[in-house]
């Protein structure tokens, strides 16, 4: 098969299409002999680059194994390397609060882990404006140059401009028509549908107003957001953005540590779409028209302070720019007139214009402008596919799939026909040739009767595999996802979509009434006059439902159209029984569901740009636990019929398989009938640790060990001459004596007592500047008399630490003094060290969040893949299988105590979010303890179940305890107590113990 100006592109299915993990930079990548298309694996990241269809624009690479009809993106991949080297350097010369947050984001303890690409997105935007943009020189040399950046933001040539953009795009800069207004800058951001564009503009505006609230004079970072998007569906979803709304974002994926939260509620933030952008009537007086009313054109501040109003008083302002790819200039007047064209173009010219008029009135710092696909269109008058020449960062389909962030489509790769190339491959070109002579309309295009007839075998197929799927679904345990699959199906135009849409729903129209009959593909798809479960998408009146032009009224026809579409696979909500869906062409950036299972094109795909767009409507994952084992997002699939995807990783699927190898979704959720066990717990930020006589204690014996291990740090090696020796008989070398290095100097230079002394002072050192840690309870730095007062108390603790519970295991003792084991002292010493109530200081408190400050089990929700256990006595409704199996084990217990009597109700902290800060080797982390239990006394106890215990989890048990004694003393979520537990098979003994000492 070819398309226009490509040569054949082949079949190229993979056997394991993901490759890398989520969190991480890409290691490995696909790539396809030219001529066979044969698959194979390469390491290293792949390089940025689009697919051209007519014209190349760039600088195609050349090497052994390459994808064909790709073009590279220079740009990109010099900053990307660029971002890289920045990086790995600790993001030298950015601010400490960029910094705080960068450092934040890549965290691998946070409840929902963020992506590389949403990072990296990030991190490219805060490189342009902190390094490059602030004329700062990294110490490694950028490989795009100051002159490129210029270039980039003020529409000086680039040194690759002429190699990069050729004389289809004459700058680099998107030039307002009017030359007297400020040009815009823009960043573009290719992130592939699913990979998490929201969580981006929720990181930015996090930085953005964190280091604004920080230094209120710099500029760099703006005090305002405007987030403009291309319709209603969007501009809905897209309120988690705001930091006031009580659902939002910031909280979910816990973008903003609380230190820095008070930086994030100092901004503002507005969403809208571009149509609120259209210029006003000079003949408009309120809400009416009048024609003797003239008061000329809207001048720039007039316009930006009707649309944005206070935020107009705020600039300069950050826009971010949603499904951006509407958001271009046209290149010429011309394209107006292009019929289908015009819908087009006018979006891209009002979108641009708007912001060009918010630019001139208050500023625009810069746009961020995301977007899966930012391409120019047939419309823009530029080569359709063309990239927007300002992108700067991408991490598109190929890499989300290898990365496991999207669904991987399955197509079809052989059938019965033994034909080279699968008819439900290419559907379009199979049904076109299969056309009897006076088949087709004078336009070329297929009667809708023959069109049905040649793909119906394709649709019977592909609902024959939805029913597998459906089946899986209907016949779920209790609390497994009950949420059918859709299948989309996409056509041509309104004549072949009206009548498989008949055909599917059975639903028609007969003198003027509507006739329900029986589905001609599957009777699960039958419409009743009742039950809408097949969809005809009227691309017009969706349309008018989505636009918020106040000039146009909108039926209740179409705004109840838009809900049923925009709540597709939502439990409670219009569309949540809907399982087909059938549309003109492509389906509306409104419609954002993630139970696609199954679609089928039935159109002429002549570009990979249209594929994309079209599949990615469906390759949005439902789950995203990775495998504990391999780290990475296992895989989910959408099968793909007639939609020619090419030079992709793709899982083959053969004609007659029939079952579906992607697993049925488990549904972890809390059960309103059980509220009765609810399990409430703090969330703990700091301690309280405020010393007025300067008396403390610490219950030694209960504090967990430090083991020095010889086997992590040698304490001795055998070295024997290896190379260099170029004389000698072979006999004089075999002769060379090993020799046995270790460490006795620095034994005869160091004493026990110096080591324990040097822990001390560090102890009161942290004592005493950073007490509290990073919570709110942070005390002044105290000096002299108190310094002395608590440093004998100190000492005496870390020697009696020493004696007790330090194992040596048969080494010198003054191994301690090594960093890492001096390390753990402190950290230990640090979680068990309280003020001394008994003597009259007050008693160690927990600092709780102040906008989040008690979690709970009612807040469970998630979806896995993973086997699931049923419950009885917990508010949630299963238990996530563990692959260590001590877990499910422990449960069991569990459940066997709550019969027994000796608890009342347990919860496994998965998706609870319940976590304990610590800190290891000097790192902070968060510990997420296994298990609460309440007891039946109604005290609270953290059960730990785990076999061979490390340092880092001895520090985590450590943390726990102090945790449990803070809580407890406050009081108002009840007693805590913290226990580990080696063997599940012991755990009742263990809560009988806990319970008969209480």
């Amino acid at each position: 098969m070819t398309y226009d100006g490509q040569q054949e592109l082949p079949i190229q299915p993979v056997a394991q299409p993901i490759l890398n993990n989520p969190y991480d930079e890409p290691t490995s990548h696909w790539v396809y002999d030219e001529q066979t298309g044969a698959p194979s694996e390469q390491t290293g990241r792949r390089d940025a680059f689009y697919w051209y269809k007519t014209e190349k624009t760039g600088t195609a690479q050349t090497a052994l194994f390459t994808e064909e009809s790709r073009d590279d993106l220079p740009l990109v991949n010099r900053l990307r390397a660029d971002v890289r080297r920045w990086r790995e350097s600790g993001y030298e010369a950015a601010t400490p609060v960029t910094k705080q947050l960068l450092r934040h984001w890549s965290r691998d303890d946070l409840p929902r882990r963020l992506f590389f690409c949403q990072r990296e997105a990030v991190e490219t935007v805060v490189y342009l404006t902190e390094i490059l943009g602030s004329g700062r020189k990294p110490r490694f040399t950028p490989q795009l140059s100051r002159e490129d950046f210029d270039a980039l933001t003020e529409g000086k040539k680039p040194q690759f401009a002429e190699q990069m953009m050729g004389s289809l795009v004459p700058t680099v800069l998107d030039q307002p028509a009017d030359r007297s207004l400020p040009g815009l800058r823009r960043y573009g951001s290719k992130m592939a549908t699913g990979s998490g564009k929201t969580v981006v503009m929720a990181m930015l505006i996090s930085w953005a107003f964190c280091n604004r609230h920080r230094n209120p004079t710099d500029e760099r970072f703006p005090a305002a957001a405007l987030i403009v998007c291309p319709n209603l569906t969007v501009k809905e979803r897209l309120q988690v953005l705001r930091p006031d709304r009580e659902s939002n974002y910031y909280d979910e994926f816990d973008v903003v540590p609380s230190t820095l939260r008070d930086g994030l509620h100092a901004g503002d933030v507005l969403v809208t779409n571009w149509h609120n952008f259209l210029p006003e009537s000079p003949h408009k007086e309120g809400d009416n028209t009048y024609r003797v009313v003239n008061k000329g054109e809207e001048s720039p501040e007039a316009f930006a302070k009707k649309r944005l109003g206070d935020l107009a008083d705020a600039g300069p302002i950050m826009v971010l720019n949603d499904e951006a790819h509407h958001a271009y200039r046209p290149k010429s007047m011309e394209e107006r007139a292009k019929g289908e064209s015009k819908d087009d173009w006018e979006e891209a010219t009002v979108w641009v214009s708007g912001l060009d008029q918010i630019n001139a009135a208050c500023g625009v710092a810069f746009c961020v402008d995301l977007s899966a696909t930012p391409f120019y269109l047939q419309s823009s008058g530029y080569a359709q596919g063309t990239p927007f020449p300002w992108i700067v960062s991408d991490f598109g389909l190929v890499d989300a799939i290898e990365s496991g962030i999207t669904k991987v489509p399955r197509l079809p790769v052989s059938d019965t026909t033994g034909r080279p190339e699968p008819k439900y491959f290419a559907l379009w070109d199979s049904v076109m040739d299969a056309l009897q002579p006076g088949e087709k309309l004078p336009g070329g295009k297929p009667k809708p009767d023959a069109a049905w007839r040649e793909a119906e075998d394709a649709v019977q197929t592909l609902a024959s595999q939805w029913k597998e799927r459906f089946d899986y679904y209907a016949e779920a345990a209790p609390g497994q996802e009950n949420v059918p699959p859709v299948m989309i199906v996409v056509l041509d135009n309104t004549d072949l979509a009206q009548l498989f849409y008949e055909k599917i729903s059975g639903e028609r129209v007969e003198d003027g009434e509507t006739v329900y009959g029986p589905s001609a593909v599957r009777p699960e798809f039958a419409n009743t006059p009742g039950q809408l479960r097949t969809v005809r998408i009227d691309s017009k009146l969706l349309a008018e439902a989505e636009s918020e032009d106040p000039s146009k009224s909108k039926s209740d026809v179409a705004e109840a159209l838009r809900r049923l579409i925009a709540t597709v696979g939502e439990v409670g909500q219009p569309g949540e029984q809907v399982r087909c869906v059938v549309s003109v062409q492509m389906l509306t950036e409104g419609w954002d569901a993630n139970n696609v299972t199954h679609i089928l094109g039935l159109r002429a795909f002549r570009s990979q740009l249209l594929s994309e767009q079209v599949v990615g409507r469906g390759l949005r994952r439902m789950d995203y636990t990775p495998d504990p084992e391999t780290g990475r997002l296992t895989e989910e699939y959408v099968d793909v019929y007639g939609i020619p995807f090419s030079v992709i990783p793709f899982r083959g699927r053969e004609k007659e398989k029939k079952a579906p190898e992607d697993k049925p979704k488990q549904h972890v959720v809390a059960l309103e009938e059980r509220s009765a066990f609810e399990i409430r717990f703090p969330i703990v930020e700091g301690y309280a640790f405020a010393l007025k006589q300067n008396l403390i204690r610490a219950d030694v014996g209960a504090m967990e060990e430090v083991v020095v291990a010889p086997d992590l740090t040698p304490t001795a090696a055998f070295v024997k001459p290896q190379v260099g020796y170029q004389t000698g008989t072979p006999a004089a070398l075999g002769q060379l004596q090993t020799e046995l290095q270790d460490r006795r100097a620095y034994y005869e230079t160091t004493h026990l007592q110096t080591i324990q002394f040097e822990i001390a002072r560090q102890i009161v050192d942290r004592l005493t500047v950073y007490v509290g840690g990073d919570g709110e309870g942070a005390a002044p730095k105290l000096k002299g008399r108190s310094r002395h007062q608590l440093f004998p108390q100190v000492y005496a603790l870390v020697e009696e630490y020493v004696r007790r519970k330090v194992r040596f295991r048969d080494v010198d003792p003054r191994e301690l003094g090594l960093e890492r084991y001096t390390q753990l002292v402190i950290e230990r010493l640090l979680d068990a060290i309280e003020p001394d109530d008994a003597g009259g200081e007050a008693p160690l408190l927990p600092v709780l969040n102040r906008y989040r400050p008690t979690g709970s089990t009612a807040s469970v929700n998630f979806k896995t893949t993973r086997p699931c256990y049923p419950t009885m006595h917990s508010h949630v409704n299963q238990v996530v299988a563990d692959t260590r199996q001590w877990e499910q084990a422990a449960a069991f217990r569990l459940e066997q105590a709550a019969l027994e009597g000796l608890i009342q109700c347990y919860v496994k902290n998965d998706g609870v979010e319940m976590s304990i800060a610590y800190e290891f080797l000097g790192t902070s982390h968060a510990y997420f303890p296994d298990f609460l239990v309440r007891l039946a006394d109604g005290s609270m106890l953290i059960i730990e179940t785990k076999g061979r215990q490390t340092e880092q989890d001895r520090a985590k048990h450590e943390a726990a305890q102090r945790w449990c004694r803070a809580v407890s003393r406050w009081g108002q979520l009840g007693h805590w107590r913290f226990i580990e537990c080696r063997d599940p098979q012991i755990l009742l003994d263990r809560i009988r113990n806990v319970t008969a000492f209480a």
